[in-house]
Parts: C-alpha cells; sequence; structure tokens
C-alpha cells in the first residue's frame, strides 16, 4: 500500500492530482518559493511535471518511473522536484506548453516535462519519456543525467537558451498595435467555414484523422453558417457527426456522457477519462442541434449527458467535479467493456443476442479481447434479423441497458477528481441552463442554481473569484476563464430566472475582469490578474484549446450585458478584443472557434425578445416552450412578469462582497433595460417583442406570427 511509504510535501495539498504522488519515493516539493530558494541556494535546476488525474500516460510515466527508486534517486540528486496539477495551475500548464515548442517539433501534452532554472526560465524540456530507450526516445535516466550534466559543465549555453527562450515567450501576450476603428471582417464566418471545409471527414465526421477530438467550436460554426445562409450542407455535417459521435465508444452507451478523445478515426476506441468541460460542451451543441433541426435523438443525447453528470459528476452541496479516471484496478477502460459470455448470463439468450449484435459485442472483441460498446447498425435491421417487430426490440434494448448499467455498478469505478473548479462550473451551469430552458425539467433550473450558490458562498470571497475547492479550502486566485465562465453563467440565470441578483453579481465580477484583466496597451484580456504571483510570462490567449478561449467568452459576456444594460464600456472593450484578433480569426479558424462565434453576435447583433405576461401561468410556459425550441444563435431572451418588475439593485447573490477598492459599478443597474420599456401584455395574453438594430416588432400573441419573426 502507498500509504505505508514515506510522504513527501505533496501530502499536504488538497489537489488529488498531487496527492496519488504524494508517496513517491521522488521528493517533490509543489510549486512554491520553498522550491525555488532550495533550487537558488543549491544551484540546481528545476525538474517540473504538469499532469492531471485522468491523464493515462501521466499513470504510466508516475509508474515506470516515478515510483521506480532509481530513477527518483538521480531525479533526487540532481534536481530539485516540482509536481504540478495543471487543473489546478493552468497559468503555468499554458506558459510551459508553449515553452515547450522551443525544445520539441510534435507539440506539448501531458505529462509535460520541463527542465528550468531557479528564476523559472525553461532551458529543455518534452512531454512523456520512457524509463528505457523506446518509441524512438531516450530513456528518462539518460535525460536526467544529460540535462544535469550539461546544466553544471556548459552553463553558459544554458544561458543562452534562457535568453532565447525569454525573448520567445514575450510574444506569448503581445500582438501588433489595433488600428483604432478597423472593423472586423463581416465575412469572418463565411470564410471561417470555409477554410474548415476541407479538414471535413465525410467518411466519419468530425475533422482529420486519428487522434480525434469532437472540436465543438468548428461544429458550432457550421450551425450557425447553416442559419444565416440557409445551407443545409453544413448542417447535414453536423448532425452526421454528432450521429456518429453518439453512436460510437467515444460516448459512454450505458451510462451517458462523452469520454475525452478517440484514439481511432471512426469514434470507436476513445481515452476512457471523462472530463466535465467536454461534458458541458457537447450538451449544449446537442441542444442547440435538436433546436436546429427539431430531431428529438440530439435532446436525448444532450439530457442523457446532464443525466450523467447529476449521477457521478454532482457534489452533495451543489458544485461539479472536475474529471472521472480512464483506468480502475489499474487498467484503461476496464470498467466500460463487455464479453458476450458476461451480457448472456445477465440478459438470457435471446435478449443478450439482441444487445449483441446491436452494440457489436463480438468473442473477438474490440479492445483487448473485450468489447467498447458501440451501434453498429440500426436496431430496426437487427430486429428484422431475429423476428422481433421493431416495438418489442426497442423494449428488449431499453431493459437490457438497464441491466448491463447496474451490474456494471458493482464493478470498481474508475477515480474521480473531485476538486471544484469555478471555470469548468461556469461551463456547466450554462449546459444545465440550456436544458432547462429547453425542456423545461426544473430538475436542470435547481442543479445551475446549485451550482451558483456554490461558487458564490464558496469561492467568491472579497469581492473576488478563488478558482479551486477541495476538502473545504478554497484558495488560488481565480483566471481570466474563472471570471469569463461564470459570469456567462450567472447572465444565463438571470435570463432562465429573471432575478436581478444574478445580473447584479455578474456585473460586480465584470467590473473586477475589467479592472484586473485589461490589456490597456493592446486591448485583450490576460490570463493572469494584475496582482498575480510575478511568472516566467503573462499568457494571453486567444485561442481555444480544450475550453474556450477566456477572451472570446469575456467578449461574449460583455457584449450580453451591453444589451442588457446599454453600458457602453462593456460594447468598447469587447470590440475591441474582436479588433485585437481579427487577424487570428481569419488565419486561423480552428483554433478560434469560439471568438468567431463571439464576432458573429457583434456582427449581426440579437434577436432582443421581450415576454410580457404572468411568469408562472400555463400560457407562458408553453411559449416560452416554442421559443427554446428555435435555433436563434444570437438572441437575449427576457420575461417581463406582468405583476410586477424586479426592482434595481437587489442584493448580489449570497457571498458577494463589495469590490476592493470600492469602485462602483458604471452606471448602476438598470430595474429594465430601455429596449424593454413600454412592452406590455396585450388583452391579457402572452405578448412577445421583438427588437433588432434598434427596431422592434409590433406586440405578437399568436405562435404563428412569433415564430414568423424569429426565423425571418
Amino acid at each position: 500500500m502507498t500509504e505505508n511509504r514515506p510522504a513527501n510535501r505533496l501530502i499536504h495539498e488538497t489537489s488529488p492530482y498531487l496527492q496519488q504522488h504524494a508517496h513517491n519515493p521522488v521528493d517533490w516539493y509543489p510549486w512554491g518559493e520553498e522550491a525555488f530558494s532550495r533550487a537558488r541556494q543549491e544551484n540546481k535546476p528545476i525538474l517540473l511535471s504538469i499532469g492531471y488525474s485522468a491523464c493515462h500516460w501521466c499513470h504510466v510515466m508516475e509508474k515506470e518511473s516515478f515510483e521506480n527508486k532509481a530513477i527518483a534517486e538521480i531525479m533526487n540528486r540532481h534536481f530539485v522536484n516540482i509536481k504540478v496539477d495543471r487543473e489546478e495551475r493552468p497559468d503555468l500548464d499554458q506558459i510551459y506548453q508553449s515553452a515547450v515548442s522551443f525544445f520539441i517539433r510534435r507539440g506539448g501534452g501531458w505529462p509535460l516535462t520541463m527542465f528550468l532554472t531557479p528564476d523559472q526560465i525553461p532551458f529543455y524540456g518534452g512531454t512523456y519519456f520512457p524509463p528505457n530507450d523506446r518509441y524512438g526516445m531516450p530513456g528518462f535516466p539518460k535525460i536526467l543525467e544529460e540535462v544535469a550534466s550539461l546544466y553544471q559543465k556548459r552553463y553558459d549555453d544554458i544561458l543562452k537558451t534562457t535568453s532565447d527562450v525569454k525573448k520567445g515567450m514575450q510574444h506569448f501576450s503581445t500582438f501588433p498595435s489595433v488600428v483604432e476603428g478597423r472593423p472586423v471582417s463581416s465575412d469572418v464566418l463565411a470564410r471561417a467555414v470555409q477554410g474548415l471545409s476541407p479538414l471535413f471527414d465525410t467518411t466519419h465526421g468530425g475533422f482529420g484523422g486519428a487522434p480525434k477530438f469532437p472540436s465543438t467550436s468548428s461544429l458550432d460554426l457550421f450551425l450557425r453558417y447553416a442559419h444565416q445562409t440557409n445551407d443545409t450542407t453544413f448542417l447535414n455535417r453536423v448532425t452526421y457527426t454528432l450521429g456518429k459521435m453518439a453512436w460510437g465508444g467515444i460516448y459512454d452507451q450505458l451510462g451517458g456522457g462523452f469520454h475525452r478523445y478517440s484514439t481511432d478515426a471512426h469514434w470507436l476506441v476513445p481515452h476512457f477519462e471523462k472530463m466535465l468541460y467536454d461534458n458541458a460542451q457537447l450538451a449544449r451543441l446537442y441542444f442547440a442541434t435538436f433546436q436546429a433541426t427539431g430531431q428529438d435523438f440530439y435532446s436525448q443525447i444532450a439530457e442523457e449527458i446532464l443525466e450523467y453528470v447529476l449521477r457521478e459528476m454532482t457534489d452533495p452541496l451543489g458544485g461539479f467535479y472536475t474529471t472521472q479516471d480512464a483506468d480502475s484496478e489499474g487498467k484503461e477502460g476496464l470498467f466500460f467493456i463487455w464479453t458476450p459470455d458476461e451480457v448472456m448470463s445477465l440478459l438470457g439468450k435471446r435478449d443478450g443476442e439482441l444487445l449483441c449484435r446491436y452494440y457489436g459485442i463480438a468473442p473477438s472483441g474490440n479492445f483487448e479481447g473485450k468489447t467498447i460498446l458501440s451501434v453498429t447498425r440500426p436496431l430496426s435491421s437487427v430486429a428484422h434479423e431475429m423476428g422481433l417487430f421493431l416495438h418489442d426490440a426497442e423494449i428488449v434494448l431499453k431493459n437490457g441497458r438497464k441491466r448491463l448499467f447496474h451490474e456494471r455498478e458493482k464493478r470498481v469505478k474508475p477515480f474521480r477528481d473531485e476538486k471544484i473548479l469555478t471555470s469548468l462550473n461556469g461551463l456547466m451551469i450554462g449546459a444545465f441552463v440550456d436544458g432547462y430552458q429547453i425542456t423545461r425539467k426544473n430538475e436542470y433550473l435547481i442543479a445551475a442554481k446549485n451550482a451558483a450558490r456554490f461558487i458564490t458562498h464558496h469561492l467568491y470571497k472579497d469581492g473576488r473569484l478563488l478558482h479551486t475547492y477541495k476538502n473545504n479550502v478554497a484558495k488560488l486566485n481565480g483566471y481570466l476563464d474563472d471570471y469569463a465562465y461564470f459570469i456567462n453563467a450567472l447572465v444565463d440565470l438571470y435570463e432562465a430566472t429573471t432575478d436581478s441578483a444574478y445580473l447584479d453579481t455578474a456585473r460586480h465580477l465584470v467590473q473586477y475582469l475589467m479592472n484586473q484583466f485589461w490589456d490597456g496597451d493592446q486591448g485583450g484580456f490576460f490570463f493572469t490578474s494584475a496582482d498575480h504571483e510575478t511568472l516566467a510570462a503573462r499568457p494571453k490567449s486567444y485561442t481555444d484549446q480544450s475550453v474556450p478561449s477566456g477572451n472570446a467568452v469575456a467578449v461574449s459576456v460583455l457584449l450580453r450585458l451591453f444589451y442588457l444594460t446599454h453600458d457602453q464600456t462593456y460594447f468598447s472593450m469587447a470590440e475591441k478584443t474582436l479588433q485585437v484578433y481579427g487577424k487570428a480569426m481569419e488565419e486561423n479558424a480552428f483554433a478560434t472557434g469560439n471568438l468567431i462565434a463571439a464576432a458573429d453576435f457583434y456582427l449581426r447583433g440579437p434577436k432582443e425578445i421581450v415576454i410580457c405576461g404572468k411568469k408562472e401561468s400555463p400560457e407562458m410556459e408553453a411559449l416560452l416552450t416554442h421559443i427554446y425550441r428555435c435555433y436563434i444563435p444570437n438572441k437575449i431572451v427576457l420575461v417581463v412578469d406582468s405583476s410586477h418588475l424586479h426592482p434595481a439593485g437587489a442584493a448580489p447573490l449570497a457571498g458577494a462582497a463589495p469590490l476592493a477598492g470600492g469602485v462602483p459599478l458604471a452606471g448602476g443597474v438598470p430595474p429594465v433595460p430601455d429596449w424593454m420599456k413600454g412592452k406590455e401584455m396585450i388583452e391579457g395574453r402572452p405578448t412577445v417583442y421583438v427588437c433588432e438594430k434598434n427596431t422592434c416588432s409590433m406586440p405578437m400573441t399568436t405562435w404563428e406570427e412569433i415564430e414568423k419573426e424569429l426565423r425571418g
């Protein structure tokens, strides 16, 4: 048992990933001054290892190298060793993932292995290293000895390398000056989809070959373009991809939710970890595709994602956990795979045969002798082969899935990282709000509100957000993503509930965002606040990674708040940010999908939909159901309760505090946006007004005329 081994300094950390390394024979330090001071005093280089709890190759390198006493002895003798959880410290991950490109051509990844001077400047690095020479890579012990020798015997070469690296790192946040008034290209969306089209895999859906990631932002651009142009080609590409994914092994056919990515080109064999951020983004994309098509299949998959999150990834206090591991009992994917004998013994011959045929469960298997469940052909085809009516086959499939799921629950589950991150909770809250608006299922709204309450109670202190919570400890200054994602979630909740406390809190936080993260020289937002600890660089990223670009979400937030409050400051900052990254959007649509979506909102403007009526009435509920089943990518929806209007200046959510320094809110919170004034019910019926580009429709009370206006 690892607990019987001596513990290193990581034993005092709250991160589950760092705790996993607390009994390694490596003399690990957490990131901090204690490690830097020792490196300076002993003139030793720093070995920085960055990973996360659900990372398969991180576990492999730990088992092969960090648990190896001989390798650990080399590490301890020559280096000061620092372990970082990239989910806790995305700032460090951004800096050193960017820096590793100076040393290797294949790009970064996890585990990230970097060698730094005591002042944190990298002079060599890579990702996974095997314990001995293989895969065409040098063994880790050889790397350690060579780097240590280089540092001690050829320090002048180290200094030259670090000088070059420092110059390169200055470009992480530097962009050409923006010409004031330079317009954002009006055809940015069209150019983006034209650039993405050659990358589309017409055979299997998605983009490119193996390994294949969901690429939600690119598919979202296809949806937007189809909506703008009525070009069904791009809508069909989205539906084709989402179908292939949902039928593939990348989707958990029994428990819902998507795995991280597919190792092949056809969505069959995944890396089995499940990430909160993937499932949040995919739930929203599937809901949007349901809106665009009216086909229940897409809403069903989105709801299964939400049900998975409620069941597996929700803390009793309301926050959402971060990840589930790929491994269980030391083997990747073991929890998810089946044999025909296992299925037959549970379901009997007929029912077992149907599920085996439907999910491709065969004696030969498709993964290490067993089978990853995937839908290999239509159920109607299987039913016909077996002489069953389709209705009867559907019942067998439904009951069989339940039996297999309950049997699977008896297995050893993959490890779950139960830290709660403000940023990822913001993403997931938005997905649950979408789920509520589209399905009208109140449990989804309750989940979103509970998570928002958790953040404001536990991760909102002294007017600012903290990044991570675990074991009753909230810590680390919030990053750009924490603010942008959570503010966006608060605006989502404001639209869903009309509770002005959400809007008030959003405005408090966006003021802090503008004060602490805005680049006053060039525009755009830094990833870290102005009062963040000093690091080797201050990154300012505009690209989507596994999560949306913080700058992109910040632009969306500012534009939404502008249309809700008409505070021109919000619009100006959003516009300047889009101008900063205008060239980047034109050159690399694949990496800037969320910025391009924000630019689409900016260029086309939203439909501002005001609905006046009794908020809790059946008529209002029916009308909202109709409206939210329409795909309108750029919209603001507000319900005006005919019985009363919410007063201005309502108290922020519990846990909120005045901004540090008493910075006032720009303009105050208006009780009703200007574009809502004068709107009222007609003839006692729920009444809709649709405003666009400063022009409002006549009041409408029938769905026929409302739908025509919304889809026009």
